[in-house]
């Protein structure tokens, strides 16, 4: 079984991603999985019953066409087909900041070590990072800063904000 890092802990991961061929039709399989958007919005009524489905999106799906089910999702994950596409950040602010979702969103695709920090920042709270990285050193990515200046989902306060100085200075009294 793989292991994804969840809220800062290395756990065992029994959800499975359904990658449908292009041409042909998604077969469902059992247990707990995670299928592309459009077979959610193709089988929704089906899908939802079940309780055990999560959705993928990827950097040219619309989060807005997920809001009407984001009540009754408890995972979305949002894929990287590479490390360069960075549309999946938006998205996860999205999700978060104007959808309010509260569920499980997390990091599929080709996700390295040194973006998961980053991805904290913008709501991904799930990360399956690549194959060939070591998940345990990956977890110590999470915390490369003590501290960030610009605001964002998890703490919207920027550092100047958060900051308060006395004024005037007091005076030096040697």
């Amino acid at each position: 079984m793989s292991e994804i890092i969840l809220r800062g802990a290395v756990v065992a991961d029994d959800w499975q991603v359904l990658r449908p061929a292009a041409d042909g039709p998604a077969i469902m399989p059992s247990g707990r999985v995670i299928v592309p958007l459009a077979v959610w919005l193709d089988q929704q009524a089906g899908l939802a019953a079940r309780g055990d489905v999560g959705v993928w999106l990827t950097g040219t799906d619309d989060p807005a066409r997920l809001a009407p089910s984001l009540p009754s999702l408890s995972l979305i994950a949002i894929d990287f087909p590479k490390f360069t596409d960075g549309r999946g950040y938006s998205i996860a602010y999205l999700l978060r900041s104007r959808f309010g979702y509260r569920g499980e969103l997390r990091a599929i695709g080709d996700v390295l070590p040194d973006q998961l920090f980053y991805m904290k920042r913008v709501g991904f709270d799930a990360f399956a990072v690549r194959a060939d990285k070591d998940i345990r050193q990956a977890l110590q990515s999470l915390r490369p800063f003590t501290d960030a200046y610009q605001g964002s989902w998890d703490n919207p306060v920027p550092a100047f904000r958060r900051h308060e100085r006395a004024w005037p200075p007091a005076q030096n009294k040697s």
